[in-house]
Order: C-alpha cells, then structure tokens, then sequence
C-alpha cells in the first residue's frame, strides 16, 4: 500500500468521524410541558402507564404508637425554601417534591443576568423531581398535602439541617418524609416513613421515588454528548438514549447503585438504600423521561412502620465532587472508550489551571506537553515522509523499469525502502498514535463543566460554545465571525503545503481541499476544541519547518 494512500485514508476516516455528529445527529426538539396544579388533597393526573399494582389490605396488629398529622382537608400547600451555600431549593408541600433547584455557582446562560442554573423545569405536583408515593405508582397516585415543620431552611458554614414533613393518606397510611441538607455538598439524605396507622388491618404496597426530567439546556452541546436517563449496576454504566423510550418503557432489576438523569453538564441522581430495586424508565410528552425507582411490595402491620432511605445528588458533573460523594458516582463522568486517557489530561487540565486560572492558557499547555511527548515518533514520521519525497524519482524508474513484471517491481520497490532504510507506512504512524489522544480531547472538550462559560480571551467568553466574534450585524447561519475557526482552517492548509509531496498530484490536491472540510466541521464545535486543534497545527508548522531545514534528512 502506497504511503499517500494511507495518509489519505486514516485523514478522511477522521473527517469523517467527526462529520458524522456535525451533518447526521439532528438537533433535539424542545420539549413541551402542561400545567395542572392542585392545591388540594385529592389532585390527580392522568396515568402514563402503571407498572406496579395498588396497595391492598389485610389483617394484622399493632407495634407502634401513630406520629401525630394535622389533617386540613382542602389546605393550600406552602412552598419551603432551601439555602445553602451551593444551591437554593424550593420545597413543595403539595406531594413533597422539589418544585425548584438553582444552581448558585452556575448561571443559566453566559450573561450573570440570566440567574442561577435551574435543574427543575416540571409544573405537576407529582412530576417534582423526588416525588414519592406508596401503594400507587406515581402517575395515578393522591398527590398529598404535606405539613412541613418550618417554612424556611438557611443554612451557614458548615450547617447541617433537617426538614420534616408530615401528611395522613386517604387510606390511613401516615407518611413522614426526613430531608438532611448540607451547606457544603450538593448531597441531600432523603427517609420517608410509611406508618400503618389502623388499628387492625395490615396494608401492603411498594414504594415509588420518581424523577422527572427534560434536557436541562438546549445549549449544552446534546448533538455531540448523551444525554438521558443513566443507572451504574454490577460495576457498569448503562446509558438509555431517550430515541430507545419511543419503543416502549424499560425496566432494569437488581442491585442498582443508582439511577439518574444526565445532562452534558448537570445531573439528577438517587443512590438508594438497599440492594435489590426496579428502575424504570419512560418518555413522556416532549422529551420529558420518566425514571422511577421501586423496592418491590411488603406488607406493613397495624401501628408499624417501614423506612426507605436514599442519597440524592442535584448538581454538576464534575469529577472531584462526584467523588467525594462516592457509590461510584463519578462513573456518569464517561468519555467513553477514551476515559483512560481523558481522564488524566483532565487531571492535567485541572492542576495546570490552579496555577494559571485560565482554560484557555491550560489547553494550550496541555497541547504542547502532548507534542513534547509524541516529538520523537512525529519526528521520525516526518523524517520519513521527507525521505519517501526523495525516492519519487527513483521509484518512478522502478515502475516504468519493471511495469509488466509487478512480483519484481514490488520487490525493487521494497529493496529500495530497506537500502534507504524508511517505511511506506513512516509518516503515517504519527498520525495513527495520535488519533485516540485527539478523541480522548475531543470528548474531554465537548462534555468537561469546566469549561463551560469559561473565558479564554477577547471574544472568547465561553470555552465550551462556538467560537464566533459578533461584528455589528447577524451572519447567516452564523450569527458571528468564526475567527478562531478560520485561523485553524489555515494553519491546517498552511501545513498541507509544506508537507512533503508524495505521489499522485491528483491526491495531493485532494489533501488540499481537506482543511476545507475541517473548518466547516468546526465551526459548531466547541471553541476549545478549536484551541487545540489550531495549536496543535501551529506546533507541527513549526516541526515541519525545523525538519526541511535540515539539509542530510
């Protein structure tokens, strides 16, 4: 196989690998929502498809005294409010799920204007995120009015508080629910209690804890990254495209670690307490899904009890807090086939920043220790190109020599390539090591929260969105001028010329019009990644320029 066509086959499999997400991934529809708020205690919603039955009766006795429940038919629920540190929550009585959760170290857009990062963005009392119910599962069930023991949670420094909420079903089941919050972490311990409290008959049924969710943001790169519903079981992430849901509901049954909702950069997770549980995921309306995590049916004496205990994280998805909270959370931060190597440049990323405080700065750093690294390998690719360009002439000789004789042409040719001591397949294998590096960066790029609103310099505000400088009016398609992108799309054909020429000229053109292509492909990727990129073609300039000065190579 001739060397140029190697070159021009691993390049186009890279374009077109690339290209695949940028042409064939289509933009996902926004999702829809409806408003149906009750502020009774007999509120109800149209079931989107049970999956466990609903509580039965049978006889039983008595264990326990009855928690005391102030039951005020027709009350309005109140909403309870939630400040730490890190977030601000907002707590609704009306079925006891979190009605909001906004993000205080995250804004909603670019613009600090724009407000905190809001994970919630459901209007049904039981779609809340954390809704429970027992008995009935989520969709059908009497959405309770809870009585909170305070109205208002503040916490300071290194506070630790509890929110108890109290509500009497219409079966005569008392349900308490406990919510530990903590001023330093996004973790929040959720128990609710289930209390018989007949005096003579046993109540069975299984306990529902729902998340409801919808992309948390149109702008989070979810063309390029996945996003959707996610559980960890026997020591492996399972991701289930939101598209897999059209066909039907799905269940997944065992020891779930925890289920959770993805986003690019946030999630909603619940780690339950237990071993065996059933996780099942459906779509709704829109692109809203469904996540519901069930412990299976039990019975509950007269005047017993019977807790269930969760972890629940809201928040970003950042490496070292996901692993701070541990069950293996920070599995959901998956680049993939390339997590090996994206993690420590991650890592490299990150230490590099706490010196310079600047991303920007930290990939064009990280770009360079990766082409320290790979100099000796590029350098003898490169070398051997140069030399391949030399023996054109030769090798031409060879062809015509021996044309109708091509057993003795092929071993001419090979004799030639031992004598000068270079290889057909030389100046490709730089590019061949360096294409898991280049993948392992471009997810590490498109999905890191690190990089998300992060500022790099000048027009560059957000490391993490397409590069584009606005000149005063709209481009179309563009909006902004992809300065940045340009820039690269030139270095790259600045670097195709002084690529040593090999071959058919009609190739080499072809490899000309491909810093077309890329720069095309680029122009919606994530402006980091346009950073890399462009250093990196600037550092092989800058090899390439080294190495045809040298006269003997």
């Amino acid at each position: 196989m001739d060397n140029q066509r190697v070159l021009l086959a691993v390049v186009l499999s890279l374009a077109i690998l690339l290209g695949y997400n940028y042409f064939f991934v289509p933009p996902r529809p926004l999702p829809t929502t409806s408003l149906q708020d009750s502020g009774t205690e007999t509120a109800r919603v149209t079931p989107d498809g049970a999956f466990m039955p609903k509580a039965g009766k049978t006889p039983g006795q008595a264990s326990i005294s009855a928690p005391t429940v102030t039951v005020i038919p027709g009350r309005e629920g109140r909403d309870i409010h939630v400040e730490t540190s890190l977030y601000q929550a907002v707590i609704s009585e009306n079925g006891g799920g979190v009605k909001s959760f906004k993000l205080k170290k995250y804004n909603e857009q670019l613009d600090p204007a724009s407000g905190p990062k809001e994970l919630n963005k459901q209007k049904n009392f039981n779609d809340f995120p954390l809704y429970f119910s027992w008995g009935d599962e989520p969709s059908s069930a009497t959405i309770p009015v809870f009585e909170a023991d305070k109205t208002e949670l503040t916490l300071g420094t290194g506070d630790s508080a509890t929110l108890t909420m109290r509500a009497m079903l219409p079966s005569g089941v008392v349900m308490s629910r406990v919510m530990t919050f903590r001023d330093d972490s996004y973790e929040i311990g959720l128990d609710v209690t289930v209390f018989n409290s007949s005096q003579e008959d046993q109540v069975q049924g299984a306990n529902f804890l729902r998340l409801v969710n919808e992309p948390f943001s149109k702008n989070d790169n979810e063309r390029f990254v996945f996003t959707g519903p996610t559980l960890f079981q026997n020591n492996a992430l399972e991701q289930i495209k939101v598209d897999d849901l059209e066909d039907g509901a799905q269940e997944r049954a065992g020891n779930l670690e925890w289920i959770a909702y993805e986003g690019v950069y946030f999630m909603e997770a619940v780690i339950p307490d237990g071993d065996k549980h059933t996780a099942h995921f459906q779509l709704l309306d829109g692109r809203r899904v469904s996540s519901t995590l069930s412990a299976g049916v039990v019975a509950i004496t007269p005047q017993a009890d019977k807790t269930y205990s969760y972890k629940v994280f809201f928040g970003p998805k950042k490496l070292t807090i996901l692993n701070d909270v541990g069950h293996n959370l920070n599995k959901a931060v998956n680049f993939g086939w390339f997590d090996v190597l994206a993690k420590p440049m991650l890592f490299l990323l990150n230490f590099l920043y706490g010196y310079i405080h600047n991303y920007g700065v930290g990939i064009i750093l990280v770009t360079v220790i990766i082409k320290l690294l790979f100099w000796p390998i590029s350098f003898k690719g490169m070398k051997s190109m140069k030399t391949m360009q030399k023996l054109q002439p030769k090798m031409t000789q060879i062809r015509e020599k021996y044309g109708n004789d091509r057993d003795r042409m092929n071993r001419e040719i090979m004799q030639l390539y031992k004598t000068y001591k270079v290889s057909p397949l030389g100046g490709c294998l730089p590019m061949l090591l360096q294409i898991p590096v280049f993948f392992a960066l471009y997810r590490l790029l498109m999905q890191t929260i690190e990089l998300r609103h992060a500022p790099f310099f000048g027009w560059i505000t957000d490391l993490s969105a397409p590069d584009r400088l606005f000149i005063g009016f709209d481009i179309p398609y563009l909006g902004g001028l992809p300065v940045l992108t340009l820039f690269m799309g030139a270095s790259m054909f600045l670097q195709q010329k002084m690529t040593p020429a090999q071959g058919d000229p009609n190739m080499a053109k072809m490899m000309m019009f491909l810093p077309v292509v890329f720069t095309f492909m680029f122009i919606n990727f994530a402006s980091g990644l346009v950073l890399y990129w462009f250093v990196n073609n600037l550092l092989s300039i800058a090899q390439q320029y080294a190495i045809n000065k040298v006269p003997d190579l």
